[in-house]
């Protein structure tokens, strides 16, 4: 797929499409998260009604589908491997105890007794992604209580989990 292809009617390339997705990343993620998260050789599919962008994949795994409900990304398990890889510094991070790693990599959900540390910038409905202590992706999900909550509350969902790791195949 070439970066000078012209979609939509002429109005929409490959390479503005690439600079879009990283600004929503670098927004949503923290500064300079788009480009790690989405490197030159990301594929960009569009929604085939609409002509918006819709998902991003990389070595034919999904990286990211844009949400158009609000415009914002919900990760797949590679890209949130690839956000703990490369940036450790966006503000996305959730780490969990020990002991319900395997709960939660089966896609069970958060809950705040099990968080030992969240990003203070997470806000409600904020994608997330899960780690354990040795910062291995266990989920990918959407927050239900801001980072400051996450820490202080000792009841309740912190995150509603999408996708444990081990779904991915």
């Amino acid at each position: 797929m070439s970066n000078q292809r012209t979609l939509v009617n002429g109005e929409l390339r490959l390479n503005e499409a690439l600079k879009r997705i990283r600004a929503i990343a670098d927004y949503q993620f923290g500064k300079d998260v788009g480009a790690k998260l989405f490197p030159e050789s990301a594929r960009i599919l569009f929604s085939k009604r609409t002509g918006r962008i819709r998902y991003v994949y990389l070595d034919d795994k999904h990286l990211a589908t844009l949400r158009p409900t609000d415009g914002f990304f919900s990760l797949g398990i590679k890209g949130a491997k690839r956000l703990a890889e490369r940036a450790p510094k966006a503000v996305c991070f959730v780490t969990v105890q020990k002991e319900v790693t395997q709960f939660i990599v089966g896609g069970g959900d958060v809950f705040a007794v099990h968080v030992l540390k969240a990003d203070t910038e997470i806000r409600a409905k904020d994608e997330v992604i899960i780690l354990d202590n040795d910062g291995h992706v266990l989920a990918v999900g959407r927050a239900t209580l801001c980072g400051e909550e996450m820490m202080a509350f000792k009841r309740g969902v912190a995150v509603k989990v999408r996708r444990g790791a081990s779904e991915v195949s």
